[in-house]
């Protein structure tokens, strides 16, 4: 089963659990974007992933980045909190989800992008104005517009 996400979807699968996920907005010297190309879907994300249990939110998402990216990270502070409950994602092995995800703005500290080969296909700098021509989620590309919009505010949703 391949994953699946329902975004105000009108007959969506009942989610049995809350996740919680946390994503990085990562800016460059050059004001580009770091982003990776899912490896099942195709579409561009902010680097991120689910937070484990005994981990706090800031070491999940400096792990997900260096996984997913090859380049680590320093959180700098939180750009948005997400909890839609109209945002349900199916994952492989059937588990049914509604996401609370946690986006922050951070800096790069080392490392040249490169997909880890099995959740991201493309890991790379984008220019910001290049954003709106890639294939990309309706529920990331609001996370990343809010980001980049106010990038000095917290956005709660």
């Amino acid at each position: 089963m391949a994953r699946r996400e329902y975004y105000h979807h009108p007959c969506p699968p009942r989610p049995t659990i809350v996740a919680p996920s946390v994503f990085a907005v990562v800016r460059d010297d050059a004001d580009r974007i770091l982003l990776v190309r899912r490896a099942d879907d195709g579409f561009w994300e902010l680097p991120g992933g689910r937070v484990e249990v005994g981990e706090s939110a800031v070491d999940a998402v400096e792990r997900e980045v260096a996984e997913e990216s090859g380049v680590t990270i320093k959180v700098l502070h939180v750009a948005g909190v997400y909890s839609d409950p109209g945002h349900v994602i199916v994952d492989t092995a059937g588990e049914v989800r509604q996401q609370f995800a946690l986006c922050v703005h951070a800096r790069p500290l080392s490392g040249v992008p490169r997909p880890d080969g099995e959740e991201t296909r493309e890991a790379a700098w984008v220019a910001v104005d290049r954003l709106g021509a890639l294939a990309m989620h309706p529920a990331m590309r609001e996370r990343l517009e809010r980001a980049l919009a106010e990038p000095d505010h917290g956005h709660v949703g």
